[in-house]
């Protein structure tokens, strides 16, 4: 299933943003492993992080650089998250922006790390601050598709996105990189992701924006239903592209937000489709529930169960697994006989039992697409939550057995 960029993909610089990436050698040699990035005087920023209360040492730092300074630097690494790593962990942190600091000449505070890869080993220092200065030799404004690259970890395709819009007049550009294919289960975001705009939009507001398209668009995928410890999504704003600023709701900014949130659900399932050892891209939409948290209970329970996602990596038709995750997801006043499931147009249960208009080679017929679509309508009301996953397979066993080797 699996769907490999497009190489001649267009990904539009953004003003005021530059990227260096390089091979350093933190993990394996000869594969980009250390990004940098730098913004311009005046961008604004937007951050949220994982809730995972074992969050990484520089998740711990992120948050309090920004409470102390603007962002002006970005300094990303794969191969080792640096999670787990107790004090030592925060010093190699420190360490390391201390010494974008000093390159770049910003205040340390000004500098945002972040890590990816494995959780209880320390950041191998030596290969990592060898690389910073090789990366801001790096540095250019057409270096997305290596920014890409170079946060990778299991990943098998760099995920980006490009767009531009007008916005009160002027052109707008928006791109972004994401990596994640497994320990796919957000609560914030996903594993890392970064999104850069040219819009001028004041700060508040950005935080807004940023947390509210999280919640619709990262926060409503699974791969495997763990939350990582490293999660961070950023959406940067330089505020080069001229448009008046934007500081309260209204047209221009439900533009903005509408551009940053389909560029962000267009990483979101990219992830979904590069889902350690995905085969299928399943869409489960909950609806007629009471309020959006019933429907996405109901979704998740559905997504998580690995009876049903090993099912359909068999594209065996046994949905009673559905059924049966919709009962135990904790709805306690759940009228199973108002609740009717289709598997894309075919609909499979009603009145607590099997439709009487089910065959099983409809079933069949379905669950051997690529792409397939749960539908669950509770008869409880009027509200619809949506939540992308993937199946489960051998694959992603063999992957995770074998992910420190």
């Amino acid at each position: 299933m699996r769907v490999k960029t497009d190489g001649n993909k267009v990904l539009h610089p953004v003003a005021g943003v530059c990227l260096g990436a390089v091979a350093a050698g933190i993990r394996k040699m000869g594969r980009l492993d250390l990004l940098l990035v730098t913004l311009s005087e005046g961008t604004r920023v937007g951050a949220v992080f994982t809730r995972n209360r074992f969050c990484a040492a520089p998740v711990q730092l992120c948050r309090e650089h920004l409470d102390q300074d603007t962002p002006r630097a970005l300094i990303i690494n794969t191969g080792c998250a640096n999670a787990g790593t107790g004090r030592v962990g925060r010093e190699d942190a420190a360490q390391t922006c201390a010494e974008v600091a000093a390159r770049l000449g910003l205040s340390v505070q000004a500098v945002l790390p972040f890590s990816t890869g494995v959780i209880l080993e320390r950041l191998p220092m030596s290969p990592l601050l060898a690389g910073i200065p090789l990366a801001v030799g790096q540095l250019k404004a057409d270096a997305w598709e290596e920014a890409a690259r170079a946060i990778m970890t299991t990943d098998t395709f760099p995920k980006s996105a490009s767009r531009q819009m007008t916005l009160q007049g002027r052109t707008v550009t928006l791109t972004g990189i994401s990596k994640g294919a497994g320990m796919i289960r957000p609560n914030m975001a996903t594993l890392l992701s970064f999104i850069a705009t040219d819009a001028c939009i004041s700060a508040p507001l950005l935080q807004q924006l940023t947390r509210d398209v999280a919640d619709l668009t990262f926060n409503r995928i699974t791969v495997d239903g763990d939350t990582s410890t490293n999660d961070s999504f950023l959406v940067m704003a330089t505020g080069q592209a001229g448009n008046e600023e934007i500081i309260r709701g209204g047209t221009a900014y439900e533009q903005l937000f509408e551009a940053v949130r389909d560029l962000a659900l267009e990483l979101a399932h990219a992830i979904i489709r590069d889902g350690e050892g995905a085969t299928k891209f399943i869409t489960v939409q909950v609806e007629e529930g009471r309020d959006e948290a019933e429907c996405l209970q109901v979704a998740y329970a559905i997504s998580h169960s690995p009876l049903v996602k090993t099912a359909f990596f068999a594209s065996d038709p046994n949905l009673g697994r559905i059924l049966a995750a919709i009962g135990y997801a904790g709805i306690t006043d759940l009228d199973v006989e108002g609740i009717r499931l289709y598997l894309d147009e075919v609909l499979v249960s009603e009145g607590g039992g099997r439709a009487s208009s089910y065959r099983e080679e409809e079933g069949q017929r379905v669950m051997a697409r690529p792409e397939i679509t749960v539908r669950v309508a509770l008869g409880r009301g009027t509200t619809a939550a949506r939540v992308w996953t993937c199946d489960l397979s051998h694959e992603y066993v063999r992957i995770n057995a074998d992910y420190r080797s």
